[in-house]
């Protein structure tokens, strides 16, 4: 869980008062004096509980975003503010109840989960002026047993001092704690005392409460030194049923001997593999195959538009072996576009060859693990097609384990895919740590225990059963089961648990203990929150609901979404269904404000649902919702054209002298028109080439009174005589009837206007020390359908598409990037396979592009010459 404060400008303002109120408002003005993290643990099931207190000191209301950072698998389950109580609805009915109590002036928050992993919850809420609010955010999890131990994480970002500060945790498992340790990245020796643990056979309390001076970076300043994660960690004694009416299993039998995998490892070598990723695969391979069992049999798949394999079937894991496959991996180089369908149906090819000619043992578990970054753009494109073809294909027969590379991953058809086949996804982030991440994954299930669990319950005495057949079980985790007594009175039944290669192979009877025997079960009722066991069941239904939404027929998909609707409106759990919102009620006295509709409507709302400055990640994430990003210029300077419906994109460079004015974007329809100024380097380095970039944009709306002038220090807005100024080394944003602003510090502009294009500025930082650099702009289109057919400029004239074919491809200049033959606007030029950066997803590092690269100033692409859009001043036309 993590968690940020941070304050925005209240939507029901008028531009007016956004532009003289600007220039006075920061961070200051809303104070967070209160910040506590509570968790209460039963039985691994996890309720935890975030109360944070803040004054708005301004004079007027302000917009405060409260962030949270959340499991996977957890739900929120309340949300409240002051003295009023969120409710769970349907997604869109709390949406509605929110955007009209903003509207209205009214206090409001609203909590929705955020996309279909749920990785980020986060609320919005508007403060009114002089006056003090209290959120406390709930939400539960089952905590999920891996490599032998459970955890607790809490990621705490308050950005300042807090005066009073405090994480407390109370565990109990009636099974005993087999151990259990606690620490944070952040406390170093000094604060390490203030670590509080008591451990007792069953319970366990653990509490971190720093002062503010403790806090402190160093004496006298403001920085905090409460930024990182803070870890509990622990493991119970084994223990099978837990009973309440509600029953829970927990599965994991000791002493097993591990079962022999088959593991075919299907690895992306694409061109946006290229760099780190590249490297730190090769290296967590090397680290991998070094883990690998000599019982176990395993394969290499590598893949871009061409599909290769180490050998052409599965090959037991002797010293030889896999020192020859080393030098297989220490030899993948990235190249080409992304054919993950002809990569899985190979690796599933050989798999089957291989089990059809008997050649691993009836108890051996076989798995495919894909390693990619991007999307499918060569041979099957389409991912349903692609998720059809790889179910049909193994069909059942193996389970698949997708790990997805970075941001730029479509995780949803990954996740998809891995549970069509009984297997699962994990993200993979862009790190230094990423080889760590890499290996972690594989060591979760790289020692298979037993395959084709099935665990029966007498029908007689138990319905409503989560699910009880898994394909696997791996060494460190467990199978959770639940379900619902018949008799509340029950006080034991018996569980026989079968698995491939274990026949009839019975767990022995429940641990049992009737309703009325619970306060003996749990004596310490201070642990305790509520019908746990009920929740839990309830929990796991939703989370099984969910998942057979994404992969059943259509028939259980309809069913499943119905089923889990109601059940996580019943038990108040915020899903991907479900919304919490909590709004200050009307009274009596208070007269009906009218309704302003078109004040905050989704379409007005800033792009970044959270502001990016705010996530964790070491880089900027830009997270452009459903926008495709159309057209871009950026470095020295680089103009990219993507066309999603050729799945390509077409680059070229524009090489003039440092000062020119270029026309980028001009509807005189719309009335909307946007140049770019270029800028060079300090000075001209030893090489003699002389590098231009865009320092200055300059962006005008005549039907909305809209004139912004954007530079390398500073944000210029003027509307309707008005005028104001941001500067790039804060974060904040702007919001009007026709203009939204969002600044993310030293990083980003995303300018809104009403019913219109939306851009994105990129600011560029050099090193300051440079001896030849210096900061630049990059500018991105997003939504350019939204422009008139009349577009023009060296951008616009492609956001309506541009046809084109490509033929005659040979070798070019350098091996990894050929030259062919475009033939474009009734003209035949050579064209260059290459990369180019696109910094729309991470500001700081860019992703790889593949495109084709037409050379000469874009002579033949683009519309007359390059000389044709150099205008005279930085708002005019000619």
């Amino acid at each position: 869980m993590s968690m940020y404060l941070y304050p925005s400008f209240s939507s029901f303002l008028s531009a007016t008062l956004f532009l003289s109120l600007f220039l006075h408002l920061s961070l200051s003005q809303v104070e967070v004096y209160s910040v506590k993290v509570a968790c209460k643990v039963a039985s691994r099931f996890a309720h935890t509980v975030i109360t944070s207190s803040a004054l708005n000191k301004a004079n007027s209301s302000q917009e405060v975003f409260f962030e949270v950072d959340l499991p996977k698998t957890a739900f929120i389950t309340n949300f409240s503010m002051s003295t009023y109580t969120g409710e769970v609805k349907e997604k869109e009915k709390a949406k509605k109840q929110y955007q009209k109590a903003v509207s209205t002036g009214q206090t409001a928050g609203l909590v929705k989960a955020s996309g279909r992993k749920m990785e980020k919850f986060s609320v919005s809420v508007n403060i009114a002026a002089n006056s003090n609010v209290t959120f406390i955010l709930t939400y539960e999890e089952l905590l999920q047993r891996k490599l032998g131990q459970y955890e607790i994480m809490t990621q705490v970002k308050p950005k300042q001092l807090v005066q009073h500060f405090e994480i407390v945790a109370d565990i109990y498992e009636p099974q005993g704690i087999a151990f259990l340790e606690a620490y944070g990245t952040f406390i170093s020796n000094e604060l390490l005392p203030l670590v509080e643990k008591t451990v007792t056979d069953k319970k366990a309390h653990i509490s971190f409460c720093p002062t503010m001076d403790q806090q402190r970076k160093c004496p006298g300043c403001d920085g905090t030194l409460i930024d990182g994660d803070f870890f509990i960690k622990y493991d119970v004694n084994r223990a099978e049923t837990l009973v309440n009416g509600y029953f829970v299993h927990f599965f994991a039998p000791p002493d097993l001997p591990r079962v022999p995998k088959n593991v075919v490892f299907v690895i992306d070598r694409s061109g946006s593999m290229s760099g780190n990723k590249i490297h730190q695969t090769r290296e967590a391979m090397l680290t991998i195959l070094n883990d690998l069992h000599e019982d176990d049999y395993f394969g290499i798949v590598t893949f871009d538009h061409h599909i290769s394999t180490w050998k052409d079937s599965l090959t037991k894991a002797t010293t030889g072996n896999v020192s020859e496959a080393k030098g297989f991996v220490k030899g993948i180089y990235q190249s080409g576009y992304t054919d993950i369908n002809g990569a899985l149906m190979k690796a599933v090819d050989i798999m089957m060859k291989d089990k059809q000619a008997k050649k691993f043992t009836e108890r051996s578990v076989s798995m495919i693990i894909l390693l990619t970054d991007g999307m499918p753009n060569s041979g099957v494109s389409s991912t349903p097609q692609i998720q059809e073809n790889v179910r049909d294909a193994m069909g059942g027969n193996m389970s698949l384990f997708c790990l997805g590379f970075g941001n730029d991953v479509d995780y949803s058809f990954l996740d998809v895919m891995s549970r069509q086949n009984q297997g699962l996804a994990r993200r993979i982030y862009e790190g230094s740590d990423a080889t760590v991440q890499l290996q972690g994954f594989y060591e979760e299930v790289a020692s298979p225990l037993l395959s084709e669990v099935d665990l029966h319950y007498p029908d007689n005495l138990v319905n409503s059963l989560t699910t009880s057949h898994y394909k696997q079980l791996f060494n460190g985790s467990e199978i959770v089961v639940a379900g619902r007594l018949t008799d509340n009175s029950l006080d034991n039944f018996l569980v026989e648990v079968f698995a491939k290669g274990v026949r009839n192979r019975q767990t022995g009877t429940t641990q049992h203990a009737s309703a009325q025997e619970w306060d003996i079960l749990y004596p310490e009722q201070e642990y305790i929150f509520g019908d746990f066991t009920e929740r839990l069941w309830a929990y796991l239904t939703i989370q099984q609901l969910l998942s057979k939404k994404e992969t059943g027929t259509a028939e259980e998909k309809g069913n499943a979404t119905a089923q889990a609707l109601e059940m996580s409106l019943q038990y108040s759990f915020v899903t991907p269904l479900t919304s919490m919102v909590v709004t200050k009620p009307k009274t009596e006295e208070e007269q009906e404000e009218p309704l302003i509709a078109d004040k905050l409507t989704e379409g007005m709302r800033p792009i970044f649902q959270c502001p990016p400055c705010c996530h964790p990640q070491p880089n900027l994430i830009l997270q452009l919702e459903q926008s495709v990003v159309d057209s871009a210029v950026d470095g020295d300077p680089h103009f990219m054209i993507e066309l999603p419906e050729q799945e390509d994109a077409l680059c070229f460079n524009i090489d003039d002298r440092p000062g020119t004015i270029f026309n980028l974007v001009r509807d005189q329809l719309a009335g909307v028109l946007v140049n770019g100024q270029t800028i060079g380097d300090k000075k001209v380095a030893p090489d003699g080439k002389v590098n231009t970039y865009f320092g200055r944009f300059g962006i005008v709306h005549q039907g909305l009174g809209v004139r912004l002038e954007v530079t390398t220090h500073d944000i210029t807005v003027s509307q309707n005589g008005k005028q104001a100024k941001l500067f790039w080394s804060d974060t904040a944003s702007l919001k009007g009837a026709n203009l939204d602003l969002q600044v993310t510090k030293d990083r980003s502009l995303t300018v809104t206007l009403r019913d219109s294009v939306r851009f994105v500025v990129i600011l560029h930082k050099v090193w300051k020390q440079h001896p030849y650099h210096q900061d630049y702009l990059g500018f991105y289109t997003l939504d350019s359908h939204l422009l008139s057919p009349s577009v023009h400029g060296l951008l616009g004239q492609f956001y309506h598409g541009v046809q084109f074919e490509v033929r005659d491809m040979r070798p070019g200049e350098e091996p990894e990037k050929p030259d062919a033959t475009m033939l474009v606007k009734g003209q035949e030029l050579t064209v260059t396979r290459g990369w180019q950066r696109d910094f729309s997803w991470d500001v700081k590092n860019g992703e790889n592009v593949p495109c084709w690269f037409i050379h000469s100033n874009g002579n033949g692409l683009i519309d007359g010459n390059h000389t044709d859009y150099i205008m005279s001043g930085l708002f005019k036309t000619v």
